[in-house]
């Protein structure tokens, strides 16, 4: 298999066989199924985020709600797909979506479940993971997540694939890569990198 060229941005590394590539290159399914091009949200601040809905960070959909209640306005989206490969998001894509409008009022996109790592996860996962790195995870939930996630992947530390539910990366205004946090970072953190993005 030939080897890729990579192109240097200023956070990772943009992956592909020549071109330089930003979010904007990317189409994914929304619940319906019907395809989103996801150059629609061009010229904003986004935040992609993989979740689940029986995960204990799943009450991070509150503080998410509430950036995108705070920033929405300023150009700020957030991108959630729902994802099944640690065991923790059951059920249909409308039953997803239906518990976290009831539990947690979200009202920002929420997209068909996905793959987010290995040979079926989707491009726009691909092109997240290869172009970031691990961040370490910090907190309380360290020592719970690591034995889970050695068991898993031995060389976790040295890769960049989603280590647990909601790991999240933001994007800024111009579609690349600006950021990554793991799913035990002070959310603080992420607000704090949006707001300097908006």
């Amino acid at each position: 298999m030939k080897k890729q060229k990579r192109y240097k941005n200023g956070f990772g590394f943009n992956v592909l066989g020549g071109n330089y590539m930003k979010v904007y290159d990317f189409k994914v399914k929304a619940q319906d199924g019907s395809e989103v091009d996801l150059s629609t949200y061009a010229g904003k601040v986004l935040l992609i985020v993989n979740t689940a809905t029986e995960c204990g960070f799943t009450p991070q959909y509150d503080d998410l709600q509430d950036m995108y209640d705070e920033f929405h306005d300023k150009g700020f989206e957030i991108l959630d797909f729902p994802c099944n490969q640690f065991n923790q998001a059951p059920g249909t894509d409308a039953e997803i979506h239906a518990f976290c409008v009831g539990r947690f009022g979200i009202t920002f996109p929420q997209f068909s479940k996905v793959d987010v790592n290995g040979e079926n996860a989707i491009p726009l996962y691909k092109w997240l993971t290869s172009n970031t790195t691990f961040q370490g995870f910090t907190g309380p939930m360290e020592k719970v997540l690591t034995p889970l996630v050695e068991k898993m992947d031995k060389d976790y530390k040295n890769n960049g694939n989603i280590k647990w539910n909601f790991t999240k990366f933001v994007i800024d205004r111009n579609g690349n890569i600006a950021a990554r946090f793991e799913p035990t970072a002070d959310m603080k953190d992420v607000r704090a990198k949006i707001e300097e993005l908006l």
